[in-house]
């Protein structure tokens, strides 16, 4: 597993505009780089799930990214996926971006939300119907995703030997809890609460997990929480509903590092350096631990970066979920390090 850290200011000129309304200025000229894009549908486990692919207009046999999403942008036309595609059509390549199962166009099939295992498998099913597109390369397609997405890509991958890539951007190498707890304590943090706080936020989330785990009594887990039930903080928490949840407890057992097992497909992992949702130095000791293992995996750290690939938003942005409808990478190393590494693999082709 290769590994450095990444810092660059000087990237910019790799980074796509935004998508505007076609110009009709007397000093334009053609775009050299048109983007086509078309609707397509298809059908996994009792769901229709409705996407578009973009792809540079008159492009053929094209190597192509399947988003995954992150947990609060589950539409394809998220402000999260527009880097992606207006930049790597011109760099000669598709997106595949569709609507989350239960979500916009895309129906739920009957599935509960938050089956991990599921959405991963939507992926590989849209893998599956892109192989038979003439746009896509069938040999070149693979996943991209963030957060909850970033490990979506990583099981997809698993499940889908075939695929010729995957980018994990901000995804956590721990189980969910270990986690959500970093995060929680994160949040508590940038909101102004003191450590006795965090402290008791924090127990009441470990007794849940630990009867989750089936490490103690459900009667000692539900005491915990009712103790601090009643604070104004306990909505802070992402805790009401997971004593008897059966996803989050499929969602805690599972271990991320576990699905880069025995790969042999080209994966980048990628992390913000200030990133307060997932815990980085944690994750990259985990990955260092196990580079013998992996020798298929990047990783970097990109300086300056959030978990969006954000530079410069409060961190009481950065943990509001509000927010999180808006983030939309910016971080100049992120656009340089993903088109470089494209490139690299011989998946994007620059004019």
């Amino acid at each position: 597993m290769k590994y450095r850290w990444f810092t660059c200011a000087t990237a910019f000129l790799l980074v796509a505009a935004p998508a505007t309304a076609a110009l009709d200025l007397p000093w334009t000229v053609p775009s050299e780089n048109p983007v086509a894009q078309r609707a397509i549908t298809f059908e996994h486990k009792g769901a229709t799930l409705s996407g578009t692919l973009f792809y540079p207009a008159n492009g053929r046999s094209l190597a192509t990214a399947i988003v995954l999403h992150g947990a609060q942008a589950p539409l394809r036309s998220e402000p999260l996926y527009h880097h992606l595609t207006e930049m790597l059509p011109r760099l000669g390549m598709a997106v595949f971006v569709y609507d989350r199962r239960g979500s916009g166009e895309s129906t739920s099939g009957g599935a509960a939300p938050g089956n991990f295992d599921l959405l991963a498998e939507d992926a590989v099913a849209a893998f599956a119907t892109l192989q038979r597109d003439p746009i896509v390369d069938p040999a070149r397609i693979g996943f991209w995703g963030l957060s909850q997405g970033g490990w979506l890509t990583i099981m997809a991958a698993a499940k889908e030997q075939r695929a010729a890539f995957a980018v994990a951007i901000s995804a956590p190498m721990a189980a969910a809890d270990v986690q959500m707890n970093f995060a929680v304590a994160n949040l508590l943090r940038v909101r102004g609460y003191p450590q006795s706080v965090i402290d008791a936020a924090i127990g009441a989330r470990t007794a849940v997990d630990d009867y989750t785990r089936g490490k103690i009594s459900r009667a000692e887990a539900a005491a915990a929480e009712v103790k601090i039930s009643g604070e104004p903080w306990y909505r802070e928490l992402y805790l009401k509903g997971n004593i008897d949840d059966p996803e989050w407890k499929r969602q805690i057992s599972a271990d991320p590092l576990a699905s880069l097992n025995g790969s042999r497909i080209p994966t980048l992992i990628l992390f913000g350096q200030g990133d307060p949702w997932v815990p980085v130095a944690p994750s990259l000791a985990a990955l260092r631990a196990r580079e013998k293992l992996y020798p298929n995996v990047t990783t970097h750290v990109i300086d300056g970066a959030d978990h969006g690939m954000m530079l410069g938003v409060d961190p009481k942005d950065q943990m509001d979920l509000a927010f999180a409808k808006r983030v939309s990478p910016n971080a100049p190393a992120y656009f340089a390090l993903l088109a470089a590494w494209f490139q690299q693999m011989g998946l994007a082709k620059l004019r």
